[in-house]
C-alpha cells in the first residue's frame, strides 16, 4: 500500500483500514498503532508471538469498536468452511490435524523467512490447523506436547467440550513426506475434509470482501476476528510452555 514510505503512521489519516503482510512481531506493534488511530484491521496469522501483545491489540480493537479479520487461509475456502460448520453441528468427539512438509529445504518463497526459521511449524502452520480444530471442537482447555526431529512437534489438546484432538506439525520433514490433513470423528465415524484445490488469492479476496462488508455495516464481530486470533495465540503460547518448560 505504501511502497517504500516507512512513515506508516503519517498514512493512517488517508485510509479506513490497514492490511498486513509482515512478520508477526512487526505486525503486533504496527497493528496496535493502527488500531489506536481508529483503523480497521486485516491481519496475518498469528496476530502476535506473545499473549500480552495479542491482549493489547484485542483491548484496543474493542475500545474503539473496530472491525477485524485474521487471514486464516483455510477459513476462506467455501467448501472447507461449509464442511467445518457441518462437523461442528454434528457434535464431534475428537479430531486430528497434521501439517508435515519439507518446506524448509525447498524452493518455497517462505523457506528463507527468518521468523519461520526461528519459531518453526508451531507458530507458522499451527495457526491454520488450530483455527479448524477450535471451530469444530470448541475452545482449548489443556495442551500437552513433545518434540521430534527438526521443528517437528506433536500436541494433544483437550477442549472445553470434552473432545480431544491432536496435531503434528513440521516444516523440516524429509522430501516426499508431505501430509496436510484435517479430520474429525463422531458417532457416525470419521469426517474427512473434502478434496479441493486451495486458491490463496481467492481466499484473500474473500477475507478483504468480508472485512469491507463489516466496516460498511458497522459489524465488529467476525468468525475469525482479532479475538479468535488471540485465542489461537493463547493455545500456541501454552503449547510452547508444554514443549519447552524451562524456556
Amino acid at each position: 500500500m505504501w511502497g517504500r514510505d516507512s512513515d506508516y503512521e503519517a498514512r493512517f489519516a488517508e485510509v479506513d483500514a490497514v492490511a498486513f503482510a509482515v512478520p508477526p512481531s512487526v505486525q503486533a506493534e504496527i497493528a496496535l498503532r493502527a488500531a489506536r488511530a481508529g483503523k480497521h484491521l486485516l491481519l496475518e496469522k498469528p496476530i502476535a508471538l506473545d499473549l500480552a501483545a495479542a491482549d493489547a491489540l484485542v483491548a484496543e480493537v474493542d475500545a474503539r469498536d473496530l472491525s477485524s479479520v485474521v487471514f486464516f487461509t483455510q477459513r476462506f475456502v467455501p467448501p472447507w468452511e461449509e464442511w467445518l460448520s457441518e462437523v461442528a453441528a454434528s457434535a464431534p468427539l475428537g479430531g486430528r490435524a497434521d501439517w508435515l512438509s519439507a518446506q524448509a529445504g525447498s524452493d518455497s518463497p517462505y523457506a528463507g523467512s527468518v521468523w519461520r526459521q526461528q519459531h518453526g511449524a508451531l507458530w507458522d502452520v499451527g495457526p491454520h490447523q488450530l483455527a479448524q480444530l477450535i471451530t469444530a471442537l470448541g475452545p482449548v482447555a489443556e495442551v500437552t506436547g513433545t518434540r521430534g526431529a527438526g521443528d517437528l512437534v506433536h500436541l494433544v489438546l483437550t477442549h472445553d467440550s470434552g473432545a480431544t484432538s491432536r496435531m503434528s506439525l513440521s516444516l523440516t520433514m524429509p522430501p516426499g513426506t508431505t501430509r496436510i490433513t484435517v479430520e474429525f470423528y463422531g458417532a457416525d465415524g470419521w469426517l474427512q475434509q473434502p478434496e479441493h484445490t486451495r486458491d490463496v488469492h481467492d481466499a484473500y479476496s474473500r477475507a478483504v470482501s468480508e472485512l469491507v462488508a463489516n466496516i460498511r455495516s458497522g459489524e465488529t464481530r467476525h468468525r475469525v476476528d482479532v479475538r479468535f486470533g488471540r485465542q489461537v495465540v493463547e493455545v500456541l503460547t501454552r503449547a510452547q510452555v508444554a514443549l519447552d518448560p524451562r524456556r
